[in-house]
């Protein structure tokens, strides 16, 4: 991989922990996000437990599907926001001695810091030694979980040492509600204050509860906790006093320390909200199971057998570059604590920042295209969950698309709580500090992505009975959608697709038109015919008595359908000079002066706030945030890609590949981390060592901050499912299509053996991949055979078998 990758993750680094030495305020925000712990339900940010939000530090817990909206007043227009709740900070714990201040790590002297992700088993530990104004020399240790095992459980372990004096240790632990949503700089001018206090209580004479509700939405959070303090195996006596200070409950203890001996405090506690399923009440369940669970290290041994199971069927190991393993190890832990086999019973999606941050405020956007490959080819029971979120707002949809004047159903580009359009009126730019309109929602390919996921993940799994009660209406109701939007160009004899945006976000229309969209994206053109073909497909592939219903309850036509492959025979899609046009009119375009504004501004990756704050447009200019024509090399191979413009009518000669994506990578700002994730994958087969290079590009996006600053706002979830997903199926060549299993391995033999674990048709199977070979290992079982091709090369595997491909 890159040196940029071996700089950031030292050669012999532990491929199983992250590790920070030094404590940097400067950087505490980003390790912050990247040291979160969470199990799918909810995650809690890598902050010190000690620390308030206090522009180095922020305190962080979100649940899953936990929105809240609010309104305020800008440039006299109201807007309405709604936003991923961040709810009481079940950390805050700190220490005092003698009756002296109470702990602030930027008063002491740090003498050791050490800070450990431990990857294997989702444990986050602090290490550090410090030294206060009067001279105590203190270590410090802390350990925290939240529990795989039980979704309602997190814990929290500090231990004391008094290394060079004893006295009165006083240590004061609670549940805090007096959080707000202030993670976003450029979000501060606008409400935060999501959560009202329903009640405190003490529970018992070591345990209290928390009660919350949000303002909006009114779903009702509890928290439970119980404080203890233990030495040596025993519970210390301590001098125990309730601490109950409006939306603060918790317990402020005290006990004679005595030198070099440790202190430990424990901190289990328990969460549940109303949306929570077969409870009676939040608080009551809260109350109910805290006694209930045990300590901290039994917790701990559950969590980690649940971790255990999850990374066998997440095996991933590269054998000579353990710097990448370790950072694709890191991903994965990052997208297993977002969601998890702990989201299957939740009404959720994928928020594209996980449950790490407040940036886009938590809403869900086309991001599961980038991270369904990963899931649907280990859990894809959690892929067809996830899919069921977006079939629960399949009406809302619907509602959208009639009053846009359109048939089907459209879907919004960002969408959180009820699946309506939750994109944002104005938006911020932090440059120029105008508030500006935001047309972003004109990304009607969201729908795209939707209906290529349920598409593939029934290629995956052969899961009909899901296609016939939820996918197959999804994926009508997105190709009625296209149809409909889609209008007759008499001068053409073709159809057109006018007033959108393609997936580069730069262009929101042409010069002088700044909010209209774009006509004739190609991207959305030529993948608005692949949805109406799959629909009609879809249609085909239903058993008969099921087919007959739906067709009846959409009130499908024959005309209609009619129309559809007519449509899809006859979309237009823009060229010029043997290139794929990102829309119509791209090459009439200002060429744009890359050299002189890098020299200006160094970092350029977002031109539009950089230009808007310049009183120029990025509009004007053939340049690109992200792939978006190039999205079609990424979604479809070459064959694939040239039979749909086949059957479109157009011819793709081969040399038009290597010019469309050149083309594009001269005039591409990567403004977005999906950007390296999508340009390693279309250069992976004709220019592998760039195409190594952006693939150091996704491995770091979060790992290095490359887009300076946003990590700390919450991780970039797709691009670090992409990156994986890069060397699983791009550089394997792995492909489902047809009722079989191919590979086309394109793995550098420099980088030794590949080897990952996937599910097929019920399969467990292992996948190898050398320079001079690829085999595939099934796992035991009584399932029927299946095909696996390998350049050409077919092969019949049943369960217990073995299969080599020479290369």
């Amino acid at each position: 991989m890159s040196d940029q990758t071996q700089q950031h993750t030292k050669p012999g680094a532990d491929p199983w922990a992250v590790r920070y030495e030094g404590y940097d305020p400067d950087d505490e925000g980003r390790r912050e996000s990247l040291c979160t712990v969470g199990n799918g339900y909810l995650a809690t940010r890598g902050a010190a437990a000690e620390s308030v939000a206090d522009g180095i530090h922020y305190p962080g817990t979100y649940g899953a599907g936990i929105y809240n909206r609010l309104e305020d007043r800008i440039d006299d227009r109201v807007v309405e926001n709604e936003s991923l709740v961040n709810l009481p900070n079940w950390l805050s714990t700190s220490f005092r001695i003698e009756g002296g201040p109470w702990f602030d790590l930027a008063a002491v002297e740090i003498l050791d810091y050490q800070q450990k992700l431990d990857l294997r088993r989702a444990v986050l530990t602090r290490r550090f030694r410090v030294r206060d104004e009067a001279g105590h020399t203190t270590a410090i240790i802390e350990r925290r979980l939240v529990s795989m095992d039980d979704k309602h459980a997190c814990a929290l372990e500090v231990t004391y040492v008094p290394e060079d004096w004893s006295g009165r240790l006083e240590i004061r632990s609670v549940l805090d509600g007096t959080v707000t949503n202030a993670l976003v700089e450029r979000y501060r001018a606008l409400s935060g204050d999501h959560l009202d206090l329903l009640r405190t209580a003490e529970l018992s004479p070591d345990s209290v509860l928390l009660e919350m509700v949000t303002n909006q939405s009114g779903i009702r959070v509890a928290m439970a906790a119980r404080i203890e303090v233990w030495g040596n195996g025993y519970r210390v006596g301590t001098e125990r006093h309730l601490v109950e200070e409006g939306e603060v409950v918790g317990y402020q203890l005290a006990l004679e320390a005595r030198q070099s001996v440790p202190v430990t405090l424990e901190k289990i506690v328990t969460v549940f909200t109303s949306r929570d399923q077969a409870v009676s009440e939040p608080a009551a369940e809260a109350a109910t199971w805290l006694p209930r669970l045990s300590r901290f290290d039994d917790l701990l041994e559950r969590h980690v057998l649940v971790w255990a199971h999850l990374w066998e069927r997440f095996h991933l190991d590269l054998a000579d570059d353990g710097p990448v393993t370790q950072i694709l190890r890191l991903h994965l832990l990052h997208l297993l604590q977002s969601v998890s086999p702990n989201s299957v019973d939740l009404d959720v999606g994928v928020p594209a920042r996980g449950l790490h941050g407040e940036a886009y405020r938590g809403h869900i956007f086309w991001d599961e295209l980038f991270i369904f490959p990963v899931l649907n080819l280990r859990l894809p029971l959690l892929t067809r969950s996830l899919l069921r979120y977006r079939y629960r707002r399949l009406p809302e949809a619907r509602v959208a698309a009639h009053q846009a004047g359109y048939a089907g159903a459209m879907f919004p580009w960002q969408s959180g709580s009820d699946g309506r359009e939750e994109n944002q009126r104005l938006h911020l730019n932090p440059i120029s500090g105008r508030w500006l309109p935001d047309p972003t929602l004109r990304q009607r390919h969201v729908g795209i992505a939707i209906a290529y996921n349920v598409w593939q993940y029934y290629q995956v799994t052969g899961d009909r009975e899901f296609l016939v009660h939820y996918g197959a209406e999804m994926l009508l109701e997105i190709a009625r959608f296209w149809a409909s939007i889609a209008s007759y160009d008499r001068a053409r004899g073709r159809y057109v697709i006018r007033g959108v945006m393609g997936p580069d976000e730069f262009h929101t229309g042409y010069p002088g038109h700044e909010q209209d969209g774009i006509d004739n994206n190609a991207y959305t053109n030529v993948m608005a015919s692949w949805v109406l073909r799959k629909g009609l497909e879809t249609l085909r592939l239903l058993p008969a008595q099921e087919r007959h219903e739906l067709v009846e309850r959409l009130a499908l036509r024959r005309e209609e359908l009619q129309r559809w492959e007519e449509v899809a025979r006859r979309l237009y899609v823009p060229f010029h000079d043997g290139v794929i046009s990102q829309f119509e009119g791209y090459e009439d375009l200002e060429e744009f002066d890359w050299e002189g504004y890098r020299h200006k501004y160094a970092d350029i990756q977002r031109l539009d706030r950089i230009l808007e704050a310049e009183n120029d447009s990025v509009n004007r200019y053939k340049v690109s945030k992200q792939a978006d024509a190039l999205m079609l090399f990424y979604l479809l191979s070459a064959d694939e890609l040239r039979e749909l413009l086949g059957h479109l009518g157009y011819r793709l000669a081969p040399e038009d590949i290597p010019r469309t994506i050149h083309y594009y990578l001269d005039r591409t700002s990567h403004g977005s981390t999906l950007s390296a994730v999508v340009h390693g994958w279309v250069l992976a087969r004709s220019e592998r060592l760039r195409a190594l290079e952006f693939v150091g590009q996704a491995l770091e996006s979060d790992v290095a901050d490359l887009q300076g600053g946003t990590t700390r706002e919450g991780i970039h979830l797709a691009s670090m499912a992409g990156s994986v997903d890069l060397l699983q199926r791009c550089f394997s060549g792995l492909e489902l299509r047809q009722d079989q299993l191919h590979l086309t391995p394109f793995w550098p033999e420099s980088l030794g053996t590949m080897e990952f674990t996937i599910r097929y048709r019920e399969h467990p199977l292992t996948v190898r991949v050398r320079g001079s070979c690829a085999e595939v290992l099934a796992g035991p079982g009584r399932q029927r055979p299946i095909e696996v091709v390998c350049r050409g090369q077919v092969a019949e595997v049943a369960p217990g078998a073995r299969v080599s491909f020479p290369l």
